[in-house]
């Protein structure tokens, strides 16, 4: 049995964008462990903890991770402004990469983590919480010499047609015409089924009840989502989608996370 640990900027994007894997993996019997940069705040941490982080813990729940972390970072925002940090942390973003790595990597030998995931180098669709985690989990993966690192990613191709249409129906709202990034397809090296986990992936969403009731750009389709049956979820968020590090490219989409993509010498390990 493996140990995948998940890295991601916020309380929400394990569901989003890795939900079914983790879950999948879990079930399999692999040791699952979910870490996020940022506790999804822009202000002090209240009295008794943050909101989003207990959110978290009930989503990873839901998957069956075993172990949650929170690496002491405050939310960087979306907008232009970076506003200035909290009084009682850093906002990720102005975190120090080898310091962030650092403690990242502390989590990384106590769990022998096999398989670390990440974010692509334009962090998904280009928000400077996930180009960070990019950074920090690279440097990270070197540190605590984890053999092989993932980045959890969607094809490009299509992508862009489907958040206009969602801004059309105005599901949507606030998102740049030339979002998104994420990767090109012939660059994804795994795409996992997950269909038979959609339950477990809509319940971890689910969770997160500060994002999916509020007023955020994503609010309405996230609600919208949620309502669906469960085997209607999973024909529409039934796959994910990965890219990994160093593959030699052209050999095939692999169906299993822990089925390598296949390299040179480069194994960090």
């Amino acid at each position: 049995m493996a140990t995948l640990l998940a890295f991601h900027a916020h309380p929400d994007d394990e569901a989003l964008l890795t939900g079914g894997t983790l879950a999948r993996a879990a079930a399999e019997g692999h040791r699952v462990v979910i870490v996020v940069a940022t506790d999804g705040l822009m202000g002090e941490v209240p009295e008794g903890g943050a909101p989003r982080l207990a959110e978290l813990r009930d989503a990873a729940e839901a998957l069956g991770a075993h172990r949650v972390a929170h690496l002491g970072y405050a939310d960087s925002g979306h907008g232009r402004e970076l506003y200035p940090d909290p009084t009682d942390r850093t906002r990720f973003v102005r975190a120090d990469t080898e310091d962030a790595a650092r403690r990242l990597a502390v989590i990384l030998r106590q769990e022998r983590v096999d398989v670390l995931i990440g974010y692509d180098e334009n962090g998904g669709y280009g928000h400077r919480d996930h180009v960070k985690v990019h950074e920090v989990a690279a440097r990270a993966a070197k540190l605590a010499s984890v053999p092989r690192v993932l980045h959890a990613t969607r094809p490009r191709e299509g992508l862009t047609a489907l958040l206009r249409l969602g801004r059309l129906l105005r599901l949507v709202r606030g998102y740049d015409a030339g979002l998104p990034r994420y990767t090109r397809r012939r660059a994804i090296t795994h795409r996992i089924d997950v269909r038979r986990y959609a339950r477990q992936k809509q319940a971890a969403l689910a969770a997160h009840a500060s994002q999916t009731s509020g007023t955020g750009r994503a609010a309405p389709l996230l609600r919208l989502v949620l309502r669906l049956p469960a085997p209607v979820f999973g024909l529409l968020a039934g796959r994910e989608w990965f890219a990994e590090a160093d593959a030699v490219r052209g050999r095939g989409l692999r169906r299993d996370l822990l089925e390598p993509a296949g390299s040179g010498n480069n194994s960090q390990r």
